[in-house]
């Protein structure tokens, strides 16, 4: 039989409201017993007895046995998370940047107190992405784990490429409905992904990576050339977060727009679904779709968090309890799209195996291979506004790779 939990709920905008709406409607042996909000002064549709401004009357209230942490905040959501679980409370939590930042203290901490953490909202909306590495995929050998993650950056990019929208007319629009932030680089700057990634790589590979050590790239620079370059090949772009075994014991992340082909399950996620492929050994492939944004999508991923805690679910982070040796790596080459305006910008990136080059008044563009590792390196300058670069091809290993590789006896038969 499921027990009771008496929820502290932390949060109530888009998505603690819509999480609320459907826990209204169903009858789940639960109870949200007090909500923290930041400004009291807002009308609210409930009773003003349910709400509080202070954390700790939650925190410290030994009726509530399950926290839900639904704030903006990263830091703020850790000091939450991080009390509820010491104070032996569940948590659900739909924050990426915040259990993306602290994933491997936040495994410890649910060790030491016996306590569990679950997140499935965080990435990608309404798929139980998690859920399903955890469970399904917990002694399948993965290729790669890819998508759309980001409802937002792809609902700019359908309009623009379905509708012949303005990056700028469609950015706004995305804002108008609340699926872009009034300061949208978190979202097309390719750093939302790159906390989802962060995340769904340690329940694929078993590696906690520091989102710092990820590659994001952007749609923020995206032009009118880069758009009709895709259309007259019958690409789309969008922006796609990459997770890759590349060898025996090497993993490789990314975050970069991708030239995607009509017969990529990608081709066809539209407006703000997402859509992941995961590549297994034995299973193939495999796609999972459905909304990444939106108060009800998210809610509903987050209450399957909480129905799920009323029969002590836990995560088992099986992959990273088999030490199965993995490492994180920058040693491998991506075939690229690049638009430019300076000649050092090819030079400094060192791009090779140049198999396209155009250049006509004030486009110009490249296709080749650069090394991730460069990329990284060289960060900053894809982020110039004169840089639009987009993955057009495999991965592949450099003349140096294979010999860093070889060197250290993990290169894949």
């Amino acid at each position: 039989m499921s027990k009771k939990l008496k929820i502290g709920l932390f949060g109530f905008g888009v998505v603690g409201q819509g999480l609320h709406d459907i826990i209204r409607g169903q009858n789940l042996n639960l109870e949200v017993v007090k909500i923290a909000i930041k400004n009291p002064e807002k009308k609210r549709s409930l009773d003003a007895q349910l709400f509080t401004t202070f954390h700790d009357e939650i925190l410290n209230n030994p009726e509530i046995n399950t926290i839900v942490e639904l704030i903006d905040d990263a830091d703020v959501a850790f000091q939450i998370v991080k009390k509820a679980l010491s104070n032996g409370k569940h948590v659900v939590s739909a924050n990426k940047k915040m259990i993306a930042i602290h994933l491997e203290e936040l495994v410890q901490l649910q060790a030491k107190y016996g306590t569990s953490l679950l997140y499935e909202g965080a990435v990608c909306g309404s798929i139980p992405i998690i859920r399903n590495l955890e469970e399904y995929y917990d002694n399948e050998l993965l290729h790669g784990i890819s998508g759309i993650f980001n409802g937002s950056s792809n609902y700019i990019l359908s309009k623009i490429f379905n509708e012949g929208l303005a990056y700028e007319t469609a950015l706004k629009q995305a804002q108008d409905l609340g699926f872009a932030e009034t300061d949208p680089i978190l979202d097309v700057g390719g750093y939302d992904p790159k906390y989802k990634l962060a995340i769904a790589t340690a329940h694929a590979y078993g590696l906690f990576i520091n989102p710092n050590h990820i590659l994001n790239v952007g749609i923020q620079n995206i032009s009118d050339a880069d758009i009709q370059y895709a259309r007259e090949k019958n690409f789309k772009i969008k922006l796609v977060p990459t997770a890759r075994k590349i060898s025996t014991k090497q993993v490789v992340t990314f975050v970069l727009p991708k030239f995607v082909k009509a017969d990529d399950f990608l081709y066809n996620v539209e407006n703000e679904y997402n859509g992941v492929t995961v590549q297994a050994a034995f299973a193939d492939k495999q796609f999972f779709f459905g909304k990444g944004a939106g108060g009800h999508p998210t809610g509903a991923a987050v209450l399957s968090d909480i129905a799920a805690l009323r029969y002590d679910y836990r995560y088992e982070y099986k992959k990273y309890h088999q030490l199965n040796g993995l490492i994180h790596t920058d040693k491998v080459s991506i075939e690229v799209y690049i638009r430019y305006v300076h000649e050092y910008t090819i030079e400094k990136l060192q791009v090779e195996n140049i198999s396209e080059r155009f250049s006509r008044n004030e486009y110009k563009y490249v296709i080749g291979s650069v090394s991730l590792k460069n990329l990284i390196a060289h960060r900053d300058l894809l982020l110039n506004k004169d840089v639009f670069i987009a993955q057009t091809g495999k991965l592949s290993y450099s003349q140096q790779d294979i010999a860093a590789i070889a060197e250290e006896g993990i290169l894949a038969n």
